[in-house]
């Protein structure tokens, strides 16, 4: 993170998870090293959650920086609900990333991860400010991999999304130049 502070933004994507004085310090820990961007699970609960943002602004505060924002995962694209039937969670994917969402928002954090599927939902409930981060995002031509709750670039901008995360289709293609410019071709298309 160092060797890329001040000359690329830096998103940290660990996913913390835990008690929120252990998350508290993590996110402290992220915030000096300079990141522009951490993630936590919503699932560790509004406690967790506001641990997170209050750590992040001391810690900006004690060096002079601006905090990072803090975006809060909803559920896995991996998952299904056979998933989340095995986690005991209740409920559509839909329905929980959703209240996921609406939870992270109460609790003052600046937006979430979640599904391109659940994006049009989640714009429509916390409104345009609200960053909405999509992960399984799969260009036409390109398999699914472990991801299940996926759509290509065009849709998710179209469903809301502000960012997309596009790893494998990328990384694993032949040319990932190309692959990668084919990407940004599409979302021009949905702006």
């Amino acid at each position: 993170v160092a060797a890329l502070w001040g000359s690329a933004r830096v998103f940290l994507d660990l996913k913390f998870h835990d008690i929120p004085a252990t998350v508290a310090g993590a996110v402290a820990a992220a915030t000096r090293l300079g990141v522009d961007l951490l993630n936590v699970h919503a699932l560790g609960g509004r406690p967790m959650l506001t641990a997170a943002r209050d750590a992040a602004e001391r810690a900006a505060a004690s060096t002079g920086s601006r905090p990072p924002m803090i975006i809060a995962v909803t559920l896995l694209t991996s998952g299904d609900p056979s998933v989340m039937q095995d986690a005991g969670i209740s409920g559509t994917p839909e329905g929980v990333a959703l209240r996921l969402a609406k939870l992270a928002q109460a609790a003052g954090l600046q937006g979430v991860v979640a599904s391109p599927l659940d994006a049009a939902a989640i714009r429509s409930a916390c409104g345009p400010g609200f960053l909405i981060v999509c992960p399984g995002i799969r260009p036409a031509g390109t398999g699914q991999d472990d991801q299940r709750r996926v759509l290509a670039p065009r849709e998710a901008i179209a469903a809301g999304a502000d960012m997309l995360v596009v790893g494998r289709p990328v990384t694993r293609a032949p040319d990932p130049r190309r692959a990668a410019e084919e990407v940004l071709r599409e979302i021009a298309l949905a702006e």
